[in-house]
Protein backbone atom coordinates (compact mmCIF):
# COMPACT_ATOMS: atom_id res chain seq x y z
CA UNK A 1 0.00 0.00 0.00
CA UNK A 2 1.18 3.59 -0.94
CA UNK A 3 1.86 5.93 2.14
CA UNK A 4 0.39 9.31 1.60
CA UNK A 5 2.93 12.20 1.42
CA UNK A 6 1.30 13.62 5.29
CA UNK A 7 2.38 10.23 6.59
CA UNK A 8 6.22 10.21 5.12
CA UNK A 9 6.89 13.12 6.21
CA UNK A 10 5.83 11.86 10.30
CA UNK A 11 7.78 8.89 9.41
CA UNK A 12 10.76 10.88 8.52
CA UNK A 13 10.66 12.76 11.58
CA UNK A 14 10.17 9.76 13.47
CA UNK A 15 13.23 7.62 11.55
CA UNK A 16 15.58 10.93 11.98
CA UNK A 17 18.78 9.47 12.40
CA UNK A 18 17.71 6.29 13.02
CA UNK A 19 19.73 3.06 11.07
CA UNK A 20 18.07 0.23 12.33
CA UNK A 21 20.39 -2.58 13.13
CA UNK A 22 18.81 -6.44 14.59
CA UNK A 23 20.15 -6.99 18.18
CA UNK A 24 17.41 -10.07 19.29
CA UNK A 25 16.24 -12.78 17.09
CA UNK A 26 16.22 -12.60 13.32
CA UNK A 27 15.18 -8.90 12.97
CA UNK A 28 13.66 -8.38 16.15
CA UNK A 29 14.95 -5.05 18.28
CA UNK A 30 14.94 -5.66 22.01
CA UNK A 31 15.80 -1.99 22.79
CA UNK A 32 12.36 -0.35 23.80
CA UNK A 33 13.77 1.41 27.02
CA UNK A 34 16.36 2.61 28.15
CA UNK A 35 16.07 1.61 31.81
CA UNK A 36 15.57 -1.74 31.16
CA UNK A 37 18.93 -2.49 29.10
CA UNK A 38 21.30 -2.50 32.46
CA UNK A 39 19.32 -5.26 33.08
CA UNK A 40 19.58 -7.38 30.26
CA UNK A 41 15.96 -6.54 30.22
CA UNK A 42 15.03 -8.96 32.51
CA UNK A 43 11.60 -8.61 34.45
CA UNK A 44 10.57 -6.82 31.82
CA UNK A 45 6.81 -7.71 31.46
CA UNK A 46 6.63 -6.91 35.30
CA UNK A 47 8.94 -4.22 36.28
CA UNK A 48 6.71 -1.15 35.47
CA UNK A 49 9.29 1.42 36.15
CA UNK A 50 8.37 3.80 33.71
CA UNK A 51 5.95 4.14 30.88
CA UNK A 52 8.11 2.11 28.88
CA UNK A 53 6.23 -0.40 30.43
CA UNK A 54 3.42 0.36 27.49
CA UNK A 55 5.44 -1.81 24.92
CA UNK A 56 6.58 -4.69 27.37
CA UNK A 57 3.42 -5.09 29.38
CA UNK A 58 0.41 -2.45 29.12
CA UNK A 59 -1.07 -3.33 32.51
CA UNK A 60 1.79 -2.00 34.09
CA UNK A 61 0.72 1.30 33.82
CA UNK A 62 -1.64 1.08 36.96
CA UNK A 63 1.62 1.12 38.36
CA UNK A 64 2.61 4.26 37.27
CA UNK A 65 1.09 7.84 39.11
CA UNK A 66 0.11 10.84 37.25
CA UNK A 67 1.49 12.20 34.24
CA UNK A 68 5.06 10.56 32.61
CA UNK A 69 7.28 10.89 29.41
CA UNK A 70 9.68 9.20 28.66
CA UNK A 71 12.39 9.31 25.93
CA UNK A 72 15.29 6.93 25.16
CA UNK A 73 18.15 6.90 22.51
CA UNK A 74 20.28 3.74 22.02
CA UNK A 75 23.65 3.83 20.54
CA UNK A 76 24.30 0.40 18.49
CA UNK A 77 27.73 -0.53 17.03
CA UNK A 78 27.27 -4.06 15.97
CA UNK A 79 30.71 -5.91 14.31
CA UNK A 80 30.02 -8.40 11.72
CA UNK A 81 33.58 -9.51 9.89
CA UNK A 82 33.28 -12.35 7.17
CA UNK A 83 36.49 -14.84 7.13
CA UNK A 84 36.45 -16.51 3.74
CA UNK A 85 36.89 -20.51 3.74
CA UNK A 86 36.49 -21.75 0.55
CA UNK A 87 33.93 -19.41 -1.44
CA UNK A 88 33.60 -20.35 -4.90
CA UNK A 89 33.21 -17.58 -7.51
CA UNK A 90 30.24 -16.57 -9.51
CA UNK A 91 31.70 -18.03 -12.66
CA UNK A 92 32.74 -16.52 -14.92
CA UNK A 93 32.97 -13.07 -12.87
CA UNK A 94 36.11 -12.77 -10.50
CA UNK A 95 35.61 -14.12 -6.56
CA UNK A 96 36.09 -10.58 -4.84
CA UNK A 97 37.29 -9.29 -1.15
CA UNK A 98 36.10 -10.35 2.13
CA UNK A 99 33.49 -7.54 2.21
CA UNK A 100 34.24 -5.46 5.25
CA UNK A 101 32.54 -5.04 8.26
CA UNK A 102 29.34 -5.59 7.35
CA UNK A 103 27.93 -4.01 10.84
CA UNK A 104 27.36 -0.37 11.07
CA UNK A 105 26.08 2.95 13.90
CA UNK A 106 22.55 2.40 14.53
CA UNK A 107 20.66 5.17 16.75
CA UNK A 108 17.32 3.81 17.79
CA UNK A 109 15.08 5.66 19.45
CA UNK A 110 11.46 5.22 21.90
CA UNK A 111 8.92 7.88 23.09
CA UNK A 112 6.29 6.95 25.55
CA UNK A 113 3.65 8.74 27.63
CA UNK A 114 1.20 7.89 30.27
CA UNK A 115 -1.77 9.92 32.29
CA UNK A 116 -4.09 8.73 34.48
CA UNK A 117 -7.39 8.59 33.36
CA UNK A 118 -9.15 7.75 36.53
CA UNK A 119 -7.84 6.06 39.80
CA UNK A 120 -8.04 2.74 38.03
CA UNK A 121 -7.93 3.29 34.33
CA UNK A 122 -4.90 4.55 32.74
CA UNK A 123 -3.88 5.68 28.85
CA UNK A 124 -0.34 5.89 27.57
CA UNK A 125 1.02 5.69 23.59
CA UNK A 126 4.17 4.67 22.71
CA UNK A 127 6.26 5.14 19.63
CA UNK A 128 9.13 2.73 19.00
CA UNK A 129 10.62 0.68 16.17
CA UNK A 130 10.11 -3.26 16.91
CA UNK A 131 11.99 -4.55 14.00
CA UNK A 132 14.93 -3.61 11.93
CA UNK A 133 17.69 -4.42 10.04
CA UNK A 134 21.10 -3.28 8.15
CA UNK A 135 24.47 -4.91 6.95
CA UNK A 136 26.05 -3.55 3.92
CA UNK A 137 29.32 -4.99 2.10
CA UNK A 138 31.69 -3.73 0.21
CA UNK A 139 30.52 -3.58 -3.38
CA UNK A 140 32.45 -6.13 -4.82
CA UNK A 141 32.79 -8.73 -1.89
CA UNK A 142 32.46 -12.64 -2.50
CA UNK A 143 28.58 -12.44 -1.39
CA UNK A 144 27.78 -9.30 -3.88
CA UNK A 145 25.39 -11.28 -6.09
CA UNK A 146 23.69 -12.89 -2.62
CA UNK A 147 23.19 -9.89 -1.06
CA UNK A 148 25.17 -5.71 -0.38
CA UNK A 149 22.92 -4.46 1.54
CA UNK A 150 20.11 -5.23 3.62
CA UNK A 151 18.00 -2.20 5.61
CA UNK A 152 15.15 -2.64 7.36
CA UNK A 153 13.38 -0.08 9.09
CA UNK A 154 9.25 -0.12 11.35
CA UNK A 155 7.68 2.38 13.51
CA UNK A 156 5.02 1.22 15.87
CA UNK A 157 2.57 3.33 17.02
CA UNK A 158 1.11 1.71 20.23
CA UNK A 159 -1.83 3.58 21.95
CA UNK A 160 -2.76 1.49 25.33
CA UNK A 161 -4.99 1.85 28.08
CA UNK A 162 -4.49 -0.32 32.23
CA UNK A 163 -7.04 -1.24 34.39
CA UNK A 164 -6.70 -2.00 37.59
CA UNK A 165 -9.26 -4.51 38.60
CA UNK A 166 -8.44 -4.83 42.13
CA UNK A 167 -5.32 -4.29 44.33
CA UNK A 168 -3.36 -7.79 42.92
CA UNK A 169 -4.35 -7.54 39.28
CA UNK A 170 -3.90 -5.08 36.38
CA UNK A 171 -4.91 -5.55 32.56
CA UNK A 172 -3.45 -3.73 30.04
CA UNK A 173 -4.46 -3.85 26.06
CA UNK A 174 -3.03 -1.83 23.35
CA UNK A 175 -3.10 -1.30 19.44
CA UNK A 176 -0.63 -0.94 17.11
CA UNK A 177 -0.09 0.35 13.84
CA UNK A 178 2.89 -0.38 12.05
CA UNK A 179 4.99 0.96 9.05
CA UNK A 180 7.85 -1.34 7.51
CA UNK A 181 10.27 -0.12 5.01
CA UNK A 182 12.61 -2.89 3.21
CA UNK A 183 15.74 -1.61 0.71
CA UNK A 184 17.93 -4.85 -0.63
CA UNK A 185 20.35 -4.34 -2.94
CA UNK A 186 22.90 -7.22 -4.86
CA UNK A 187 24.80 -7.36 -7.75
CA UNK A 188 23.75 -9.03 -10.68
CA UNK A 189 25.34 -11.92 -12.73
CA UNK A 190 25.07 -11.15 -16.14
CA UNK A 191 28.44 -13.55 -17.49
CA UNK A 192 30.35 -11.07 -19.56
CA UNK A 193 29.55 -8.23 -17.34
CA UNK A 194 27.68 -6.91 -13.92
CA UNK A 195 25.21 -4.78 -12.58
CA UNK A 196 22.94 -4.13 -9.75
CA UNK A 197 19.54 -3.80 -8.89
CA UNK A 198 17.62 -2.50 -6.28
CA UNK A 199 14.31 -3.58 -4.38
CA UNK A 200 12.70 -1.17 -2.38
CA UNK A 201 9.03 -1.08 -0.79
CA UNK A 202 6.66 0.18 2.39
CA UNK A 203 3.32 -1.09 3.98
CA UNK A 204 1.09 -0.47 6.70
CA UNK A 205 -0.08 -2.95 9.25
CA UNK A 206 -1.69 -3.65 12.61
CA UNK A 207 -2.10 -5.85 15.64
CA UNK A 208 -2.48 -5.22 19.22
CA UNK A 209 -0.70 -5.89 22.40
CA UNK A 210 -2.20 -7.12 25.88
CA UNK A 211 -0.61 -8.16 29.26
CA UNK A 212 -1.57 -8.97 32.95
CA UNK A 213 0.10 -8.48 36.30
CA UNK A 214 -0.86 -10.07 39.28
CA UNK A 215 0.90 -8.84 42.85
CA UNK A 216 1.75 -11.91 44.52
CA UNK A 217 2.66 -10.75 47.67
CA UNK A 218 3.38 -6.81 48.53
CA UNK A 219 7.29 -7.23 47.49
CA UNK A 220 6.43 -9.82 44.41
CA UNK A 221 4.71 -9.87 41.17
CA UNK A 222 4.50 -11.55 37.72
CA UNK A 223 3.85 -10.33 34.72
CA UNK A 224 2.01 -12.07 31.23
CA UNK A 225 2.60 -10.36 28.25
CA UNK A 226 1.59 -10.99 24.14
CA UNK A 227 2.42 -9.07 21.35
CA UNK A 228 0.37 -10.17 18.37
CA UNK A 229 1.93 -10.61 15.13
CA UNK A 230 1.90 -7.83 12.06
CA UNK A 231 0.72 -8.77 8.49
CA UNK A 232 2.72 -6.59 6.23
CA UNK A 233 1.96 -6.86 2.80
CA UNK A 234 4.52 -4.22 0.80
CA UNK A 235 4.54 -2.44 -2.41
CA UNK A 236 7.32 -1.20 -4.07
CA UNK A 237 10.08 -1.16 -7.09
CA UNK A 238 12.46 -2.77 -8.28
CA UNK A 239 15.62 -0.87 -10.46
CA UNK A 240 18.61 -1.78 -12.08
CA UNK A 241 21.15 0.11 -14.86
CA UNK A 242 20.68 -3.31 -16.55
CA UNK A 243 17.62 -2.55 -19.25
CA UNK A 244 18.00 -5.50 -21.81
CA UNK A 245 15.42 -7.58 -20.62
CA UNK A 246 12.62 -4.57 -20.15
CA UNK A 247 10.55 -5.74 -22.71
CA UNK A 248 10.21 -8.90 -21.59
CA UNK A 249 7.58 -8.53 -18.09
CA UNK A 250 8.23 -12.16 -16.87
CA UNK A 251 12.28 -11.46 -16.81
CA UNK A 252 13.14 -7.50 -16.61
CA UNK A 253 14.78 -5.97 -13.52
CA UNK A 254 13.21 -2.80 -13.75
CA UNK A 255 9.25 -3.00 -12.24
CA UNK A 256 6.93 -2.62 -9.51
CA UNK A 257 6.99 -5.43 -7.03
CA UNK A 258 5.73 -6.90 -4.15
CA UNK A 259 6.45 -9.23 -0.99
CA UNK A 260 4.45 -10.58 1.72
CA UNK A 261 6.51 -10.55 5.12
CA UNK A 262 4.70 -12.03 8.71
CA UNK A 263 6.05 -10.05 11.84
CA UNK A 264 6.02 -12.93 14.90
CA UNK A 265 4.05 -12.96 17.82
CA UNK A 266 6.23 -13.18 21.04
CA UNK A 267 4.73 -14.16 24.31
CA UNK A 268 6.59 -13.35 27.82
CA UNK A 269 6.51 -14.58 31.58
CA UNK A 270 8.05 -12.01 33.10
CA UNK A 271 9.01 -11.66 37.63
CA UNK A 272 10.42 -8.89 39.92
CA UNK A 273 10.76 -9.25 43.84
CA UNK A 274 11.94 -6.39 46.17
CA UNK A 275 14.38 -8.82 48.12
CA UNK A 276 14.45 -5.93 50.70
CA UNK A 277 15.40 -2.42 50.86
CA UNK A 278 18.70 -2.90 48.87
CA UNK A 279 18.10 -5.33 46.10
CA UNK A 280 15.89 -6.46 43.91
CA UNK A 281 15.53 -9.56 41.63
CA UNK A 282 14.11 -9.95 37.97
CA UNK A 283 13.86 -12.47 35.47
CA UNK A 284 12.09 -13.27 32.08
CA UNK A 285 11.63 -15.61 29.06
CA UNK A 286 10.13 -14.62 25.75
CA UNK A 287 8.94 -16.65 23.08
CA UNK A 288 8.88 -15.82 19.32
CA UNK A 289 7.19 -17.64 16.64
CA UNK A 290 9.66 -17.42 13.87
CA UNK A 291 8.39 -20.34 12.46
CA UNK A 292 6.05 -18.24 10.12
CA UNK A 293 8.86 -16.96 8.28
CA UNK A 294 9.12 -19.94 5.43
CA UNK A 295 11.03 -17.95 2.63
CA UNK A 296 11.34 -14.11 1.44
CA UNK A 297 9.55 -14.21 -2.00
CA UNK A 298 10.02 -10.70 -4.24
CA UNK A 299 7.12 -10.74 -6.98
CA UNK A 300 6.71 -8.68 -9.99
CA UNK A 301 3.34 -6.30 -9.92
CA UNK A 302 3.40 -5.75 -13.41
CA UNK A 303 0.57 -8.28 -14.28
CA UNK A 304 2.74 -10.94 -14.69
CA UNK A 305 2.81 -12.17 -10.79
CA UNK A 306 5.77 -13.91 -11.50
CA UNK A 307 9.03 -14.44 -9.10
CA UNK A 308 11.70 -11.63 -9.07
CA UNK A 309 13.97 -13.18 -6.23
CA UNK A 310 12.82 -16.04 -3.81
CA UNK A 311 14.84 -17.04 -0.53
CA UNK A 312 14.15 -19.75 1.43
CA UNK A 313 14.58 -19.14 5.14
CA UNK A 314 12.75 -21.68 7.26
CA UNK A 315 13.79 -20.13 10.69
CA UNK A 316 12.46 -21.52 14.10
CA UNK A 317 10.82 -20.26 16.81
CA UNK A 318 13.39 -18.99 19.77
CA UNK A 319 13.40 -18.41 23.42
CA UNK A 320 15.45 -15.93 25.25
CA UNK A 321 15.75 -15.94 28.92
CA UNK A 322 16.97 -13.16 31.40
CA UNK A 323 18.11 -12.64 34.87
CA UNK A 324 18.91 -9.27 36.48
CA UNK A 325 19.41 -7.38 39.61
CA UNK A 326 19.06 -4.12 41.02
CA UNK A 327 20.74 -2.50 44.07
CA UNK A 328 19.77 0.51 45.61
CA UNK A 329 22.69 2.36 46.32
CA UNK A 330 21.26 5.26 48.22
CA UNK A 331 17.82 7.03 47.82
CA UNK A 332 18.26 8.66 44.41
CA UNK A 333 20.99 6.07 42.98
CA UNK A 334 20.17 2.53 41.88
CA UNK A 335 22.61 0.22 39.99
CA UNK A 336 21.70 -2.42 37.66
CA UNK A 337 23.15 -5.59 36.29
CA UNK A 338 21.64 -8.46 33.80
CA UNK A 339 22.33 -11.53 31.65
CA UNK A 340 21.02 -12.89 28.91
CA UNK A 341 21.13 -15.74 26.79
CA UNK A 342 18.90 -14.98 23.32
CA UNK A 343 18.72 -18.39 20.75
CA UNK A 344 19.18 -17.60 17.03
CA UNK A 345 16.01 -17.90 14.83
CA UNK A 346 18.56 -19.07 12.04
CA UNK A 347 19.94 -22.22 11.55
CA UNK A 348 23.03 -22.61 9.77
CA UNK A 349 22.01 -24.29 7.14
CA UNK A 350 19.84 -21.56 5.72
CA UNK A 351 22.15 -18.88 6.84
CA UNK A 352 22.00 -16.04 4.46
CA UNK A 353 24.59 -13.13 3.94
CA UNK A 354 21.40 -10.83 4.73
CA UNK A 355 21.01 -11.61 8.04
CA UNK A 356 24.16 -13.97 9.52
CA UNK A 357 22.74 -13.95 12.88
CA UNK A 358 23.39 -16.62 16.07
CA UNK A 359 22.40 -17.15 19.44
CA UNK A 360 24.05 -14.33 22.07
CA UNK A 361 24.98 -13.65 25.27
CA UNK A 362 24.17 -10.61 27.08
CA UNK A 363 26.25 -8.96 29.65
CA UNK A 364 24.64 -5.26 30.85
CA UNK A 365 25.12 -2.79 33.58
CA UNK A 366 23.53 0.33 34.22
CA UNK A 367 22.13 3.16 36.53
CA UNK A 368 19.63 5.21 37.35
CA UNK A 369 20.03 8.66 39.20
CA UNK A 370 17.22 10.41 40.28
CA UNK A 371 18.26 13.95 39.46
CA UNK A 372 14.91 16.00 40.69
CA UNK A 373 12.29 15.21 42.35
CA UNK A 374 10.63 15.18 38.88
CA UNK A 375 12.87 13.63 36.72
CA UNK A 376 15.07 10.45 36.56
CA UNK A 377 18.47 9.90 34.30
CA UNK A 378 18.99 6.15 33.15
CA UNK A 379 22.43 5.02 31.15
CA UNK A 380 22.95 1.19 30.39
CA UNK A 381 25.06 -0.68 28.50
CA UNK A 382 25.70 -4.08 27.14
CA UNK A 383 27.88 -6.12 25.39
CA UNK A 384 26.92 -8.79 22.89
CA UNK A 385 28.68 -12.17 22.78
CA UNK A 386 27.58 -13.91 19.23
CA UNK A 387 28.42 -17.32 19.11
CA UNK A 388 30.64 -18.27 16.07
CA UNK A 389 28.40 -17.97 13.32
CA UNK A 390 29.09 -20.14 10.20
CA UNK A 391 27.76 -19.73 6.76
CA UNK A 392 27.93 -22.05 3.56
CA UNK A 393 25.21 -20.69 1.14
CA UNK A 394 25.38 -22.55 -2.49
CA UNK A 395 23.93 -20.65 -5.19
CA UNK A 396 25.80 -21.57 -8.33
CA UNK A 397 22.97 -23.19 -10.14
CA UNK A 398 21.52 -20.56 -12.50
CA UNK A 399 18.15 -18.57 -11.42
CA UNK A 400 16.59 -16.28 -13.94
CA UNK A 401 16.89 -13.13 -15.22
CA UNK A 402 21.07 -14.13 -14.91
CA UNK A 403 22.10 -17.01 -16.81
CA UNK A 404 24.23 -17.89 -14.54
CA UNK A 405 24.33 -18.73 -10.55
CA UNK A 406 25.31 -16.25 -7.51
CA UNK A 407 28.22 -18.03 -6.43
CA UNK A 408 29.20 -20.14 -2.87
CA UNK A 409 29.51 -18.00 0.11
CA UNK A 410 31.25 -20.23 2.13
CA UNK A 411 33.17 -18.93 5.90
CA UNK A 412 32.65 -17.71 9.33
CA UNK A 413 31.74 -14.36 11.18
CA UNK A 414 33.40 -12.68 13.73
CA UNK A 415 31.10 -10.71 15.47
CA UNK A 416 30.14 -8.87 18.50
CA UNK A 417 27.74 -6.16 19.44
CA UNK A 418 28.21 -2.98 22.11
CA UNK A 419 24.94 -0.84 23.02
CA UNK A 420 24.77 2.01 25.11
CA UNK A 421 21.39 3.24 26.17
CA UNK A 422 20.47 7.01 27.59
CA UNK A 423 16.95 7.78 29.15
CA UNK A 424 15.33 10.95 30.55
CA UNK A 425 11.89 10.27 32.68
CA UNK A 426 10.03 13.19 33.47
CA UNK A 427 6.79 13.18 35.55
CA UNK A 428 4.47 16.05 35.88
Amino acid sequence: MKVNSNMKVVVAATLLGLASQTQAAGFAIIEQSGSGMGNAYAGAAAVAEDAGTIFFNPAGMTYIEGTQIVGAIHIIKPKADFDNQGSVNAAPRPLGDEGGDAGDWAFVPNFYYKRDLTDTFKFGLGVSSPFGLKTEYDKNWIGRFQGIKSELKTVNINPAIAFKVNDELSLGLGLSAMWIQADLTSAVNLGAAESSAKNKGDDWGFGFNLGAIYQITPDTRVGLAYRSKVEQHLKGDSRSPFTALNAIPTRTLNTDIKADVTLPETLSLSGFSKVNEKWDLLADVTWTRWSQFEELRIIRDNGTNSTLTVTPEHWSNTLRYSIGANYHYSENVKLRAGLAYDEEAISTEYRTVRIPGNDRKWLALGASWQATSSTKLDIGYAHLFVSDTKIDDDQRLPVAPSPVGKGRVNGEYDANVNILSLQVTHNF
